[in-house]
């Protein structure tokens, strides 16, 4: 397999290779994925409407919310942004073809494992504690990639690209959070959080470094661009904050929150993708084909979310006393879990062209969805070259 078969597992990685490069594209004005409002929200706005007066209400808990239904309503959510990446990823035979260790071999392996787990479950837990373990530590490392292809591509919208001073700040600030993430899962779920009390201090004092990187960065856009990125990306980055310090306060059920945000942050591009495509191969239909998509979606994940726990049963077993009629369901949950960061690593995805041409085919007119080539490739050292 090349190393361009497999990027970084998050949702608009791609983008993360344009915001530096060197893109001119005419677009009408405002430029978005759906509509500046409607980007506002999914991609933090609406979480900051909910958490911010609770975090301000000094609340210690949220009793006042249900639980379980909060599980199940984040498990559709979140089971509906698992679908919708399959859908893409599996849709034609070259994009299988073209990405055969996502596609085909991850998916073996981590089968043959959860096998192995089922069988030797009653004798030993570990597969199923590493299946966790994988699961959460690719958590992090998902919620904080995804929150900068989101920021890299609202910038990009806005006629903003990132140089390597500022991607530098603003990764290295995200990166903290993602450290954040894991050791505050490790505090979570260890029998003995006491073991790791010092390095979860350590990693929270340090997230005030991680708030000061990310303003630096913002702060170096604004003296060289006379204008900070849109508010759009500005909230996918404060918003991991806010995630994460009401993880801090509440624990797991702020959690399910989170990963309904977070579902909803990515829903809308694939929503922009099928109705790209449905503008180019069915004229006139876009609509009614995105409606149709959504409920073959939909019912997909009604079915998934009947046979696999929601995130609230998973926990409640706790891995490590989970009784062995919900092993089975629990590692189903897992493998599409890990699964997910693989292909989203294929579907967002600067080198692959269909994905530049299916996500900003709206902004751009025709030919000019495909950058000039990514900074430092073949086609851009060729045109350097040439310019001599």
């Amino acid at each position: 397999m090349g190393r361009s078969n497999l990027a970084t597992p998050t949702a608009g990685a791609f983008l993360t290779s344009m915001s530096g490069s060197s893109v001119s594209v005419g677009r009408p004005r405002p430029a978005a994925i759906l509509s500046p409002v409607i980007d506002f929200l999914c991609v933090g706005g609406l979480s900051l409407i909910v958490f911010v007066p609770l975090l301000l209400s000094g609340r210690d808990n949220l009793d006042f919310v249900s639980i379980a239904a909060l599980a199940w309503a984040q498990a559709l959510v979140n089971y509906l942004h698992f679908m919708a990446s399959y859908r893409m990823v599996y849709r034609d035979r070259e994009m299988i073809r073209r990405h055969q260790w996502a596609t085909i071999w991850v998916p073996v392996i981590l089968i043959a494992l959860l096998i192995i787990a089922l069988l030797t479950v009653e004798q030993s837990r570990i597969l199923l504690i590493a299946f966790f373990a994988v699961a959460s530590g690719y958590l992090a490392w998902h919620y904080t990639g995804q929150a900068w292809g989101m920021m890299a591509s609202y910038a990009f919208l806005d006629g903003i690209r990132f140089e390597k001073t500022e991607r530098l700040l603003l990764r290295t600030s995200l990166r903290i959070l993602l450290a954040w993430h894991v050791i505050w899962f490790l505090h979570t779920a260890l029998s003995d959080p006491t073991r790791i009390e010092l390095a979860y201090r350590v990693i929270s004092a340090a997230t005030v470094l991680a708030f000061g990187l990310g303003v630096a960065g913002l702060s170096r856009v604004r003296r060289r661009t006379g204008k900070l990125p849109p508010a759009r990306a500005l909230v996918a980055w404060f918003a991991m904050f806010v995630w994460y310090a009401a993880m801090a306060r509440w624990g797991l059920p702020a959690l399910f929150l989170v990963q309904l945000f977070h579902a909803l942050q990515y829903l809308e591009f694939p929503v922009r993708v099928e109705l790209n495509r449905a503008a180019r191969e069915a004229p006139g239909r876009a609509l009614s084909r995105l409606l149709f998509s959504a409920a073959i979606l939909i019912a997909a994940s009604l079915l998934v979310l009947l046979i696999v726990p929601g995130p609230a049963m998973s926990i409640a077993a706790n891995l490590f006393g989970a009784p062995e009629n919900t092993a089975a369901p629990i590692l189903i949950l897992y493998f599409i879990n890990i699964h997910h960061y693989f292909t989203d690593g294929v579907i967002w995805k600067l080198s692959n062209p269909e994905v530049r041409k299916d996500l900003f085919a709206h902004v751009a007119p025709a030919g000019a969805t495909q950058p000039a080539g990514e900074p430092g490739g073949r086609k851009d050292k060729k045109r350097k070259r040439a310019s001599r």
